[in-house]
């Protein structure tokens, strides 16, 4: 019997190594797998490469396991806002790398990443420091910078529902990243406000199928909490 769901988020992070490259879902807060990131950073793993949006947000969540010093390198498309007070003094400090990706082209490689493409040409950061020592082309007069995909050892996502075989449905805006991450990591791992029993999802609303999902990880909390 398939059944990707775990009993505690302590099991649904086992496994993950020092030097993980992990993807982390959200749109700022939106979406954010809090529950997982705090599992992680419990679990103590390291010198971790984290693909994210962002760079955290005031001191929970993303922002918590940089403040915990377990992150060597930021791949993200908004590294600095009103409220990234921890990667501010931590990039400052040369504690923490940073890759700078525009959020078009964050999408696009983690989709070539999950649709097995070699890499993809974007016209997004041309004539730019962002295409320093890139291979560029021009293609029907315009000019494409070529980019290669971004590929994870984890995904931690956060969806609204799953059922044991790893089907995922959203809600709302906390859709955002988390479904075509799950497709570019060779583990998925999701945190749901609740398993519900086969047939219970109706199949034109689920977004992720369960085999982008190996671990799902049921969070109790309110309606509100999980936006």
């Amino acid at each position: 019997m398939i059944n990707k769901s775990v009993a505690s988020l302590e099991e649904a992070v086992a496994g993950i190594f020092d030097g993980a490259t992990i993807m982390i879902g959200g749109f700022g807060t939106a979406g954010q797998p809090t529950y997982l990131i705090d599992a992680l950073i419990a679990q103590g793993a390291k010198n971790l490469t984290i693909i994210n949006n962002n760079a955290g947000n005031g001191e929970v969540g993303l922002a918590a396991l940089l403040k915990a010093g377990r992150v060597r390198k930021m791949v993200c498309s908004f590294p600095r806002q009103v409220d990234s007070q921890i990667f501010d003094d931590l990039y400052r400090r040369g504690e923490v790398e940073l890759e700078l990706v525009p959020q078009g082209n964050l999408a696009a490689r983690i989709q070539a990443a999950g649709s097995g493409l070699g890499a993809v040409f974007t016209p997004t950061g041309f004539g730019t420091p962002l295409a320093e020592g890139k291979e560029t082309r021009e293609i029907d007069g315009r000019h494409y910078v070529l980019e290669y995909p971004l590929k994870a050892d984890f995904a931690l996502i956060k969806a609204y529902e799953g059922d044991r075989w790893g089907n995922l449905v959203y809600r709302k805006a906390a859709r955002n990243f988390g479904p075509i991450m799950a497709t570019a990591a060779t583990v998925t791992i999701a945190e749901v406000s609740r398993v519900v029993p086969l047939g219970e999802l109706d199949p034109e609303h689920i977004v992720t199928p369960g085999i982008f999902v190996q671990r799902l990880v049921a969070v109790e909390t309110s309606l509100a909490q999980s936006a």
